[in-house]
């Protein structure tokens, strides 16, 4: 007999409803254990995806952001490396008026420890600050000559998100400074291994070469077939300024005794047409000097006559005859015009009559 039950306030006795039966418990064992053998076989079979389950330790993160006043190049560069980047972040463009020392906080709140800064200044010089939020060191660099991803010279490809390889100049372990420098790019450039945004493919290079005294970055894409390179781009110079023991300041670490400032450049090039412009207006004063002076007459010399030779002298003739006067073709159309108008005046004349 069906269980009941029994209402509060009287009436009918309703029927309890039965419980449900579960299909897997309907199954019988058999039929069970070779469902557990074919799910067994397929997860052999299974095909690994390409993302390796590793663990990310490594937590760098960058913050990448520029003040206000950089121009539209500057700002390709920026997004460039935003791409290449994928364990940066972005920001809002911070006011020129601010001081440096804010950045640090603003890293804190970004939750990033590294930075990337890039500070314009009259709209044609561009500063790029390497730190490391919030203890140091940082560097300061003159940007220059400047190629983004978008030109058309720059025919690599890579995909997006995939790590790099570093490649340094062997004079990067040469100096102190440069040593120092290398372990902060490596430290801001290298993608982290695991990052969930991160491809675990490595299909381009990063280069850092050491010419002329500056920092030369390239871009390189690596083809599989021949491991030849092709540029993919940005491809920027760095001219180190100076390095600091803090982040955005502090003691200053090293200095670059080879600098020369934007302004002293362009100051340097002003003077050197303004020296042209002044040379060529001497040498118009010495001209004008030279024909307002009196001529000198210097006495012959009787030794310069030594070596000429006197031409043959050309027979006088004369001529005993009158030349043929010439024929003016003009005055001669002249008359014969004036001759056939009077023809016509006659003809019309005697016409009227």
């Amino acid at each position: 007999m069906a269980a009941t039950k029994r209402k509060r306030r009287g009436g009918f006795a309703v029927q309890a409803k039965k419980p449900k039966r579960n299909e897997k418990d309907a199954e019988p064992p058999a039929k069970r254990h070779a469902t557990a053998e074919e799910v067994e076989e397929e997860e052999r079979n299974r095909i690994p995806g390409p993302v390796c389950k590793g663990k990310w330790k490594n937590k760098e993160r960058i913050l990448i952001f520029s003040s206000r006043g950089i121009n539209f190049r500057t700002r390709h560069l920026m997004q460039d490396l935003r791409m290449l980047m994928p364990h940066s972040k972005a920001d809002t463009k911070m006011d020129r008026k601010d001081k440096l020392f804010v950045i640090n906080e603003v890293c804190e709140m970004k939750n990033c420890n590294k930075c990337i800064y890039f500070e314009a200044k009259k709209k044609q010089d561009l500063y790029m600050w390497l730190s490391n939020s919030p203890h140091g060191p940082s560097a300061k660099f003159l940007v220059q000559n400047i190629h983004t991803l978008a030109e058309l010279k720059m025919t690599g490809n890579c995909l997006k998100g995939s790590r790099p390889l570093l490649s340094f100049d062997p004079a990067f372990d040469e100096l102190p400074h440069y040593a120092l420098l290398k372990e902060l790019l490596i430290q801001i450039f290298s993608t982290p291994r695991y990052h969930p945004k991160s491809q675990p493919f490595v299909d381009h290079v990063f280069t850092f070469t050491i010419l002329d005294n500056r920092i030369w970055f390239r871009n390189f894409q690596i083809i599989e077939e021949d491991a030849a390179l092709v540029e993919i781009g940005p491809r920027f110079v760095l001219n180190l300024i100076k390095i600091f023991q803090g982040s955005f300041g502090g003691p200053t670490l090293y200095e670059n005794p080879h600098y020369q400032s934007p302004n002293m450049h362009r100051r340097v090039i002003r003077s050197i047409t303004a020296a042209k412009y002044r040379e060529k207006q001497q040498v118009k004063d010495v001209q004008k000097l030279r024909k307002k002076e009196p001529k000198t007459l210097l006495p012959h010399d009787p030794t310069a006559d030594v070596f000429v030779t006197p031409a043959e002298e050309k027979p006088i003739e004369i001529q005993w005859v009158k030349p043929e006067p010439k024929v003016d073709l003009k005055a001669r159309k002249k008359r014969i015009y004036k001759r056939q108008r009077k023809m016509k005046q006659r003809m019309d004349s005697g016409k009227t009559k």
